[in-house]
């Protein structure tokens, strides 16, 4: 069954169910064990991600002849829904690196994919996506990063916001930098590889979720970057930008969808041993109903992930479209479900130990990044209307 045909039929077929299988195993053996401790010690488990990659969970759906596992969207979608059910921080940072991936893969000349690619795919390499910037987070369009023409280098400044991954030993950074003009088409996109001299970090931000990543700013000055470092022609920075996005839209949805998915089965374990009023939990009309709320939004959600992602592997016309649909409803739909998870559980939902509430404190932040669910709603809005700037 092709990837169009399992999500216009709702079934998987034995590949994309032995996958999403892995995955699932990976998260419970590897993930769930330790996502508790690595969000309080804010540790980075590189070890861990590299044993995802030698699954082929790092360029997931890069092509094989560089080492990527060349699979489909919704494979990407089953994996990071899967990865999230232990932990959605880390199963958010590999979506992050498997889009930097895919762009390399896409847009980079033969020479570029067979010099970066297969580091990316190992995970030798740990990939930052760098586009949003202290002054222009929902309005990208308006970055001010300047990359100067000098010779065969361009020479950067200016500093990037929010950079997930970032100040690591073995990094990899894809910058979106103006090279012309004001707007869209003075944007280039340039490869700045960890170590280069002028390239610096902030600290670490102290942050409500997402521990067990880094998160710095990204500081470039005077950074002297090689001309063949570039990723398609000057001014094409902004549409690869975007192209990357509605993969990584998807990729963000799946790990809204697992984590709440992860916080609606413990609440259904929790009413089963817990008891009030002489009675289960679940044996309550009202608490039934209230999971069967949740479990119908989360299907809902999940089934426009599946829609979305077909659209985007066949590269139908609406499939931006479709992946801000998914994105905005997939990650309000996570967040609400993971609270009300939260509230079931009582005063222990609150507390540290039973997880939920690093769950939720997760997922919120996926209503933010990779465009926000205003800027979800915008798209959705201008293409109904017929005005797609």
């Amino acid at each position: 069954m092709t990837q169009e045909g399992a999500a216009a039929r709702f079934a998987l077929n034995e590949e994309q169910s032995a996958i999403r299988e892995m995955a699932r195993g990976f998260a419970a053996g590897k993930l769930a064990p330790n996502a508790l401790e690595w969000d309080r010690t804010k540790h980075f488990p590189v070890d861990v991600l590299r044993e995802a990659a030698t699954l082929g969970m790092a360029g997931i759906y890069a092509r094989e002849d560089v080492g990527g596992s060349g699979l489909t969207r919704l494979d990407a979608a089953l994996i990071f829904e899967a990865l999230s059910l232990g932990c959605p921080t880390i199963a958010a940072y590999i979506s992050i690196h498997n889009m930097v991936a895919w762009m390399v893969d896409s847009f980079g000349s033969d020479e570029q994919r067979r010099r970066w690619v297969p580091a990316l795919c190992r995970m030798e390499k740990l990939a930052s996506y760098c586009l949003t910037e202290p002054s222009a987070g929902s309005d990208a369009a308006a970055l001010r990063t300047r990359a100067v023409r000098d010779g065969d280098h361009y020479v950067l400044d200016g500093q990037k916001q929010f950079i997930s991954g970032a100040g690591n030993a073995h990094d990899f950074y894809l910058v979106m930098v103006r090279t012309g003009g004001d707007g869209p088409s003075g944007i280039s996109t340039l490869v700045v590889e960890g170590g280069t001299p002028g390239l610096s970090f902030g600290a670490n931000e102290h942050k409500m979720g997402w521990n067990a990543q880094p998160t710095r700013a990204v500081i470039f000055e005077n950074c002297r970057v090689p001309v063949a470092n570039r990723l398609g022609a000057e001014g094409e920075g902004f549409r690869i930008a975007m192209k990357g996005l509605d993969g990584g839209r998807l990729n963000i949805t799946a790990c809204s969808i697992g984590g709440a998915q992860a916080a609606l089965d413990k609440s259904v374990a929790y009413m089963r041993e817990r008891r009030a009023f002489g009675k289960r939990l679940d044996e309550f009309q009202a608490l039934q109903f209230r999971l069967a709320d949740m479990a119908t939004e989360l299907e809902a959600a999940r089934t426009l992930l599946w829609r979305a992602a077909a659209a985007l592997d066949r590269r139908d016309p609406d499939a931006t479209t479709l992946c801000a649909m998914a994105k905005r409803f997939g990650t309000d739909i996570g967040f609400d479900v993971a609270n009300q998870a939260l509230q079931l559980h009582g005063g222990y939902g609150y507390l540290c130990e039973y997880g939920i509430e690093k769950i939720v404190r997760d997922l919120r932040v996926h209503q933010i990044l990779e465009g926000s669910n205003e800027i979800m709603r915008l798209i959705v809005g201008r293409a109904l209307i017929g005005d797609r700037r």
